[in-house]
């Protein structure tokens, strides 16, 4: 059986093999992303997403072949810093009102705000409904536990089978990400660094089930 590889390009993230790996198989973005505001986008293809789960799923707008190499990301453009007013009056609005991560409900280091954690282990809880509505049944996606499949939480990405999953068998960040000053991390680990590309190669911090299942 040939040996799968996975790709390196940010976007990307598909395994392939090195028979199989035509000139358009990969999909990726060329350019770093831009953070603002809470605001995160690809200066590349100007897709952007508040959600930094969603912003990691917007597929690449390059193709290519996939490749092992770390490719050199082209730099986003920077942003322009906001000026600071120094002033000797004083003002009735907190620094954690006036800044805008924590007026968008963003998690801020600064100012303590905390955003929603999410658990990446699959949940069956089933919601109670009225016995005189009509409700359809949600349908859940069968999955062959011999089927390869690849882990959607965030830090891990590798292809597993459900018939070898276990309560210790993913490595993963269970968040949130945190995006403050120019600095990217996580709140979970604590760890903090300037490029996104370091960012992407924070080790993880967690053990626990994959998921198949892209998370809320």
């Amino acid at each position: 059986m040939a040996n799968l590889l996975r790709c390196q390009r940010i976007g990307c993230n598909a395994t392939f093999t090195e028979e199989d790996n035509p000139d358009d198989s990969c999909k990726y973005h060329e350019s770093g992303p831009y953070f603002h505001d809470g605001m995160k986008e690809w200066s590349c293809c100007k897709k952007k997403s508040h959600d930094f789960s969603l912003f990691l799923e917007i597929p690449g707008c390059k193709t290519g072949k996939h490749t092992t190499d770390k490719p050199v990301i082209a730099k986003a453009p920077a942003a322009s810093k906001p000026a600071i007013k120094t002033s000797t009056t004083s003002t009735n609005v907190s620094a954690k009102e006036a800044c805008p991560r924590c007026r968008q409900g963003f998690f801020c280091s600064d100012h303590g705000s905390q955003a929603k954690d999410t658990n990446p282990k699959p949940s069956y809880q089933v919601q109670s409904t009225p016995l005189q509505e009509s409700v359809k049944p949600t349908v859940k996606k069968i999955v062959d536990i011999n089927q390869p499949q690849i882990c959607k939480n965030k830090g891990c990405g590798q292809t597993f089978k459900e018939i070898e999953n276990h309560d210790t068998a993913c490595s993963y960040h269970p968040g949130p990400a945190v995006f403050h000053d120019r600095l990217r991390g996580w709140k979970c680990c604590d760890i903090h660094v300037k490029e996104f590309d370091e960012f992407m190669t924070i080790p993880p911090c967690t053990k626990g089930w994959h998921n198949a299942d892209a998370a809320s």
